[in-house]
């Protein structure tokens, strides 16, 4: 079955190999997941060595109302009467020699998990992967003026001190599962190191979220050790807050429930992540409540 979904188109030389996925759907609110990628992939230069073909993977025709079974189906342009495109998902993996990353682009299996997964694990193993990182997005209560917060599960409790002078949190979840709980639960059955790396990004902004996509971009490179220009998306991610703050301003509800949660941001910030600051005060005699 592997051998009929996954084609493997070249074979680089990589030293150290990490792969990482992203997938579209579920957990890329924002386009966090997806974007990250694609910014790593046109950082680095990367070239596309393998793909995995969506037969079986994916539901086109969903019974339901058209605004449901719409997001289903393959996209498709027409031009004055001719049928331009019609498009099917896409997984591609992407490698570069330099980084030895191999950069995963693709859309959440509907059906058969198991052997998506399978493919995976086989490019994996072809590979000689050492490590692999899925990036995801989650709505949830954090300011768009704020970098999002990091959560992580791991297949090896050892992980963690790879993550954690990185600021990431440790999940505490119960609820639908991703295909990265899957893969992850696999990974570490197969004893193969893996990560996720989860932004809680703003429940109250939709579409894709530049700033977002730029922080996770930014700190998912320092975890991998890349030197990466991230000046076109700090530039696109200043745009972005512009029109934000300017749909802010016009709505004061929403800004005073903005404000509540930077406030709130900003403390548990102080309380987690500079605790032992805090402490040295206290015992300078400075109290800070």
């Amino acid at each position: 079955m592997t051998a009929d979904r996954l084609t493997i188109h070249a074979r680089p030389h990589l030293e150290r190999p990490r792969l990482l996925l992203g997938f579209s759907g579920w957990m890329d609110g924002g386009d966090v997941a997806t974007g990250t990628v694609r910014h790593l992939i046109a950082a680095v230069g990367a070239e596309p060595v393998a793909d995995i073909a969506p037969e079986g993977f994916y539901i086109y025709n969903l019974p339901g109302p058209m605004e449901i079974s719409s997001l289903f189906r393959p996209h498709t342009v027409v031009t004055d009467g001719i049928v331009a495109t019609c498009e099917f998902p896409e997984n591609t993996f992407q490698a570069d020699e330099a980084t030895g990353l191999i950069l995963f682009c693709g859309k959440e299996p509907n059906l058969n998990w198991e052997d998506f997964a399978d493919c995976v694990f086989a490019l994996v193993s072809e590979m000689a992967v050492e490590m692999v990182y899925f990036l995801g997005s989650y709505a949830g209560a954090v300011p768009h003026t704020r970098d999002p917060r990091l959560y992580s599960s791991v297949s090896d409790p050892g992980l963690k001190a790879i993550l954690e002078p990185h600021g990431l949190r440790f999940s505490d979840y119960s609820g639908p599962a991703g295909i990265s709980t899957y893969l992850t639960q696999l990974a570490g059955e197969k004893g193969i190191p893996m990560a996720t790396i989860v932004a809680e990004i703003p429940a109250y902004i939709h579409g894709p979220n530049p700033r977002c996509i730029e922080a996770v971009t930014r700190r998912t490179a320092a975890i991998l050790g890349l030197s990466i220009n991230l000046d076109n998306l700090r530039s696109t991610t200043d745009g972005f807050e512009n029109k934000v703050n300017e749909a802010v301003h016009a709505r004061p509800e929403l800004g005073d429930m903005i404000h509540k949660m930077e406030s709130a941001y900003d403390s548990e910030l102080f309380e987690t992540q500079m605790g032992d600051l805090k402490e040295w005060l206290e015992e300078k005699g400075i109290r800070l409540d």
